[in-house]
């Protein structure tokens, strides 16, 4: 409810963090992640753009160079008012810092918020058949969130 209030009259940005979230905690249980490693996946999904806001005040842009820079920091803020623990507040920053960076993902928690918000984007965005088998073969890793995407555009094989 925080990040509905964070992004209040911008129900674009709320449809998209809820829908990520759903993907990411899907393919999370499905992957048979720990509880803990779940609450960092569910944490970073719903905050996951929480950079776009401040971006769009401070530059006039919500690139995602952007976001990753200025993310981090706002969601250090809720997350600690929240009382998280340190571990899982900097963990959940460092996603938010690199969800826009697809080199170097360095765990299962990191891959399944990428792939989340990809089906959403994908969905969201004007993609061709193509260029989403592209990102399938690129990007996607895991068992559940490459299912989900071949199901969801009808993609063969």
């Amino acid at each position: 409810m925080m990040m509905v209030a964070y992004e209040s009259g911008h129900p674009d940005r709320i449809q998209h963090l809820v829908k990520v979230h759903s993907f990411a905690k899907l393919i999370g249980q499905l992957e048979g992640v720990s509880a803990a490693q779940l609450l960092i996946i569910e944490a970073a999904a719903l905050v996951h753009d929480i950079g776009i806001k401040i971006a769009l005040e401070q530059y006039g842009s919500a690139n995602g160079e952007l976001q990753e820079q200025l993310g981090p920091a706002e969601a250090h803020k809720m997350l600690k008012n929240i009382a998280f623990d340190q571990p899982l507040i900097e963990r959940v920053c460092y996603l938010v810092g690199h969800h826009h960076t697809y080199e170097n993902i360095d765990g299962l928690d990191y891959q399944i918020l990428v792939e989340a918000d990809f089906l959403v984007n994908l969905f969201e965005g004007s993609y061709d058949a193509k260029a989403i088998e592209r990102i399938q073969k690129t990007i996607f890793r895991t068992s559940t969130g490459t299912q989900i995407l071949k199901q969801m555009f009808d993609m063969q094989g």
